[in-house]
């Protein structure tokens, strides 16, 4: 039984909260917090008369860690999960450091004003959590997240050596809308628009964005385009996984996104640069934000499947392997489980899992780790228990 501190109440969090609730046994207490305190009490008055967890609600601005010391200090949480902006994850360290409060979140820090996502901010962190005594656990949602456990598990009880890693991530799911995001418009965009790259060889090779396309017939799904996009975990796995020659992460797009993403950067929509409009400042990205569906609210309107896994090629006993690991989910049954698409489910359920182990002390140690340095073993049985079961494929088709 233990308390958790919920930063952030956006549709990640809105599922991390339904599974908290489901899972009363190990939260007994949840405080959710947020900068629009009525989002976070809207939860609370749906959930609170289905579940034995006691739900709290509190206001805060993670921009400010006094804010966060302050509210951690009231509540004192076993963790505090970081379901906030990618922007806010060190304030959020800083104020869990202040306190000595164990911290995990889904998604590596971003500076507002370079669009550049990597671990090194984070890891810069790891002395000073461990003179602390608490851990942090980075990257607990499914890309980075699962990925990386199942990278564990695979090097674990499947392989000796892994050599290639690629991870697909393919949303056959179908909204409607013309153009819309499945995330933080913001965050997707960014992520999108940049140049991708993949690690080989110990080093980085860049690409242009979309450059390297590739067709593939996911289970479940269909045959689907995707393209080579950079992606946080291949900055900790070419590190963790020894012997790793290669890893390449690719994401499925349908025509009709990538063309008008690239009629909205040809006109300067996705750009973070400030502009003057009418005496103000404001950011092009942010403003399309705005007028974009909100990704919490394609919920109802998304049919169709996603299946996200890592296909891995190394040496079991001296003879080459390969092995297919993946997850298939259903936007619709997510939708009536919990109120939300299974983009926001398939990272939801991993932040409650990586929360719950680090709260109970099944994972445990000072300082500062990504998500593949733990035993992959509860987090994969827990997979299965709560909602995202997994699935082998012991001969694989290949990415070339």
């Amino acid at each position: 039984m233990g308390k958790a501190l919920i930063i952030g109440c956006g549709g990640v969090a809105g599922v991390a909260i339904h599974k908290c609730c489901q899972n009363s046994e190990a939260f007994s207490e949840i405080m959710i917090a947020s900068r629009t305190k009525s989002k976070c009490d809207a939860i609370k008055e749906k959930l609170q008369d289905k579940t034995k967890t006691i739900i709290h609600t509190a206001r805060v601005d993670a921009d400010h860690v006094d804010e966060l010391i302050e509210l951690i200090r009231s509540f004192e949480p076993d963790v505090v999960l970081n379901l906030a902006l990618p922007y806010q994850d060190l304030t959020i360290m800083d104020a869990c450091l202040a306190t000595k409060t164990n911290y995990v979140d889904t998604a590596n820090y971003e500076p507002l004003d370079t669009a550049k996502f990597e671990y090194k901010w984070q890891w810069a962190y790891r002395e000073k959590f461990k003179e602390a005594g608490i851990t942090a656990l980075l990257g607990s949602g499914f890309d980075p997240g699962v990925t990386g456990v199942f990278s564990a598990y695979a090097l674990k009880h499947e392989f000796d050596e892994i050599h290639y890693i690629d991870i697909l991530d393919c949303n056959g799911g179908d909204h409607g809308y013309p153009f819309a995001t499945n995330f933080n418009p913001e965050i997707n965009i960014r992520e999108v628009s940049a140049n991708g790259s993949y690690w080989e060889d110990g080093k980085w090779i860049e690409t242009k964005p979309m450059e390297i396309k590739r067709e593939y017939d996911f289970k479940g799904v269909g045959k689907k385009d995707m393209y080579l996009l950079h992606h946080e975990e291949l900055e900790s796995l070419g590190i963790n996984i020894p012997g790793i020659k290669r890893i390449r992460f690719f994401m499925t797009f349908g025509q009709s996104y990538l063309t008008h993403l690239k009629c909205l950067e040809n006109v300067g929509m996705t750009s973070i640069e400030p502009i003057e409009f009418e005496g103000k400042q404001i950011v092009p990205l942010q403003f399309l934000k705005a007028v974009l569906p909100d990704p919490a609210s394609l919920g109802p309107r998304t049919v169709g499947k996603t299946n996200i896994g890592c296909i891995f090629r190394g040496v079991k006993d001296g003879k080459e392997k390969t092995y297919y690991l993946y997850n298939i989910c259903d936007h619709q049954e997510c939708y009536k489980e919990v109120g939300s698409q299974a983009i926001s489910y398939t990272t939801g359920v991993p932040a409650m899992i990586g929360a719950m182990l680090i709260m109970n002390g099944t994972w445990k140690g000072p300082g500062v780790f990504n998500i593949e340095e733990f035993d992959p073993d509860p987090f994969m049985d827990a997979l299965n228990q709560w909602g995202l079961p997994w699935e082998e494929d012991f001969h694989p088709v290949l990415v070339d």
